[in-house]
Formats: C-alpha cells, sequence, structure tokens
C-alpha cells in the first residue's frame, strides 16, 4: 500500500518551527558527505504548446539521508506564466521509497514542502549570521516571500518586513502576511526594502539584479533563493564580490548560476552552508556583509518529506491506495 497526502494533509502535518531544525541537519549531513545526491537534470517543457518557446521548466529531484528509512525522488516544474493563470508558479510531488525494500512507501503533495524547506534556508541564514534581525527586506511578492518571511519569524522578533515588487503583488503580500501577525508592509521601490535591513531576501525569477549593491548597509546578510540556472540573476556582483563570506547550500550548481556567473567568484571561493550549520566553519565577522545563495536541494525535501510523512501516519492521515 502506498500513503497518499494531499496538500491540505501536508499542511495539517507541516510544523515550520520545527521544520527548521530538520532543515539544519540535511545540511549539516550533506555537506559531511552524508547523502546520495544525484545530478538533477532541469528541462525545458511545453515546446510546441503554444508556440515555439517553451510553457516552463521540468525538473528532477532524488536523494538518499545515510540511515533514513525511505529515499525521495522530487518532481517539479517551474512555470513562470501560471502568475497570469491565478496558479503557483512553482508545482512539485515528492515519492518516498523503502530504502531496504524499494517498494513505494508513499506519494505526497510537494508544493508546501517545497516553499517551506526553502524558507527553512533564510530561517537558518539569519539564526546563524544575523541573529539580531529586526527589520527584513523582501525583494519578491510571491509564495517564497511569503515562506522566507514566515520561517525567519520562527526564528527572531520581526519589528519591521519591506516587500518590494515591481507588480501589485507587493501590497497582496504584505496584507497576507499581516494577518498573519507579521508586520509587513509594501514599499514603491527596491532600495526602500533594503536600506537600513539587518538582513535580505531575494526571491524572484529575474534575470537582472533586483537591487543595488550600494543600498544594503555594511554588515547586512543577503539570502538569495530564486536563481537556479545560468540565465537567472537576482544579485548586482558587487553584493558577491565585496562579501566577506558567500555560503552556498549545493557550491557546485550555486557556481553555475547566474549571480556567480556575472561575479568573479567560482566554487572554489564558496563556503558550504552546511558546515556553517554544522559548526565546522565560523560565522562572517559582524561587520562584514554575509551572503547566502540557494539553488535547493533534494536531501531537503527527503528530510522535509519524510518528517510530514511521519507526523501523518502517526495521527492516521492519508489515503491508502494499492499500486
Amino acid at each position: 500500500m502506498v500513503l497518499l497526502l494531499s496538500e491540505e494533509e501536508v499542511s495539517t502535518h507541516l510544523d515550520l518551527s520545527a521544520l527548521v531544525d530538520v532543515v539544519g541537519e540535511a545540511l549539516d549531513k550533506q555537506a559531511a558527505g552524508d547523502v546520495e545526491r544525484p545530478d538533477r537534470p532541469h528541462f525545458p517543457v511545453g515546446t510546441g504548446l503554444d508556440g515555439d518557446g517553451p510553457t516552463g521548466t521540468g525538473i528532477a529531484m532524488p536523494a538518499y539521508i545515510h540511515g533514513e528509512e525511505q529515499y525521495a525522488t522530487k518532481l517539479v516544474g517551474v512555470h513562470e506564466g501560471n502568475a497570469d493563470r491565478g496558479m503557483p508558479t512553482i508545482n512539485a510531488q515528492i515519492a518516498l521509497t523503502d530504502a531496504r525494500t524499494g517498494r513505494p512507501e508513499a506519494y505526497m503533495a510537494g508544493t508546501t514542502i517545497t516553499n517551506a524547506r526553502t524558507g527553512c534556508l533564510g530561517a537558518l541564514a539569519v539564526r546563524e549570521l544575523a541573529p539580531e534581525t529586526a527589520t527584513l527586506g523582501v525583494i519578491g511578492a510571491g509564495a517564497q516571500a511569503r515562506w522566507q518571511t514566515r520561517a525567519v519569524a520562527t526564528v527572531v522578533g520581526l519589528d519591521d518586513v519591506r516587500i518590494y515588487s515591481p507588480s501589485d503583488s507587493r501590497v497582496a503580500c504584505a496584507d497576507d502576511l499581516t494577518a498573519e501577525g507579521i508586520p509587513a508592509r509594501a514599499v514603491d521601490t527596491p532600495e526602500a526594502a533594503v536600506a537600513g535591513a539587518d538582513a535580505v531576501v531575494t526571491a524572484t525569477t529575474a534575470t537582472a539584479p533586483v537591487f543595488p549593491a550600494d543600498a544594503i548597509d555594511p554588515g547586512a546578510l543577503v539570502v538569495a533563493v530564486g536563481a537556479f540556472t545560468a540565465e537567472m540573476q537576482e544579485l548586482d556582483p558587487a553584493v558577491l564580490d565585496g562579501a566577506g563570506t558567500v555560503f552556498a547550500d549545493v557550491p557546485e550548481e550555486v557556481a553555475e548560476t547566474g549571480d556567480l556567473l556575472a561575479s568573479d567568484l567560482g566554487v572554489a571561493d564558496l563556503v558550504p552552508f552546511g558546515d556553517l550549520v554544522g559548526g565546522r566553519r565560523s560565522p562572517t565577522t559582524p561587520a562584514a556583509t554575509s551572503v547566502v545563495v540557494s539553488v535547493g536541494s533534494a536531501t531537503l525535501d527527503a528530510a522535509a518529506g519524510a518528517s510530514v510523512y511521519r507526523r501523518a501516519v502517526e495521527a492516521g492521515d492519508g489515503t491508502d491506495v494499492s499500486l
């Protein structure tokens, strides 16, 4: 029997505060080499449906964390045109398979898990590198902007969250977060979002820098989670080139994104973020800007998916289906 978990059931059993530690432990194991994480293919999809160009990107993300009962395979679709359809840009499903026998064990909606585990990266970055954060600047106003802010709010007390996006979506994002008890407001320029902020998060699908490097204060933390291909870029190269330390969840893959390709840095200049979380690397000095760049890792999906699965099984939720 395979346990099916809907998006609603996943949300019921996802504890964001507890997930921060789950993601941190997974990053630690990944940096220590205690995972199997094959290269993830990403490929254009939809060519020929609505014209000569693709409609989105398909991604396959498998991973196994040593000692765990299951391994995970996540299938992801990134479709920017979904914003005009009133649908999420990212849709995902996660399959859990018994690591001893290879039998399918669970199949669950993966969009909320993806958003939550990515948000936890921002929370871990703030907890490790900017624990006094009270002011957060957010560039982007989609699902990930919300989840980054929610996750950060589990590790620090936020006094002011400034949301910027070139569209009116920034107002809806700020309103949603405010309704959840987070003091968020929409601002009219990227400079207004990041100037004076203790930490800045970029969560966009941009192909060019989303704020000028000289707009952030010295010593601010910058967390970039949007760019995952060579064509995508969120950061001004000066932000990276002038940083005290640049941490990456997957250095080899981060080095191939537009953010790093536009800078003077290469893979040898990137510090695995898991080494910081696991205590093998010290934080940057407070006076220096720290940058954490993430492309996402199936390791985190495996850890987060297993956590949700265990909670659902303990509660007796989900639907058993015979394949």
